[in-house]
């Protein structure tokens, strides 16, 4: 099989709602997504012929989905009471808010599926919210 990997950055906080533990209070990571692509194949005509996927395509992508949660909260959906939610907001911060706890583990099952749904041959998808943790994903 032929890999390609590539990866973006971007940085924002979070918190684990009913979690006993430092990451219950609101943190920040420069978190990293590391996008492993593949195929057994090539493309085998036109201008990209001998390549899984054009790389720039690739990039551009992953750092599209990067700069999406640059520099915002992201909080799961129902995790803070609607009045902080609204003087949040009242105060210009950027609020995201997913349907899954943000951890590591589920932004790399999210990132894997938001990928793979725009059909890039995706093999696995790896969050780091430090340079020494991560956690992967792959079908």
């Amino acid at each position: 099989m032929y890999t390609l990997k590539t990866s973006a950055a971007f940085d924002s906080a979070h918190f684990l709602k009913g979690y006993n533990g430092k990451c219950a209070n609101i943190h920040g990571h420069r978190w990293t997504i590391e996008v492993r692509a593949g195929s057994d194949t090539l493309i085998d005509n036109g201008e990209k012929r001998g390549m899984v996927i054009d790389f720039g395509d690739l990039k551009k992508e992953v750092r599209a989905l990067a700069d999406s949660f640059d520099h915002a909260l992201i909080v799961e959906k129902d995790s803070l009471k609607p009045k902080t939610t609204q003087a949040l907001s009242e105060e210009g911060f950027r609020i995201i808010e997913v349907e899954f706890r943000p951890t590591a583990e589920n932004f790399a099952r999210y990132f894997y599926d938001v990928l793979t749904d725009r059909k890039l041959p995706v093999t696995r998808v790896t969050v780091y919210e430090t340079p020494d943790n991560c956690a992967s994903y792959e079908a």
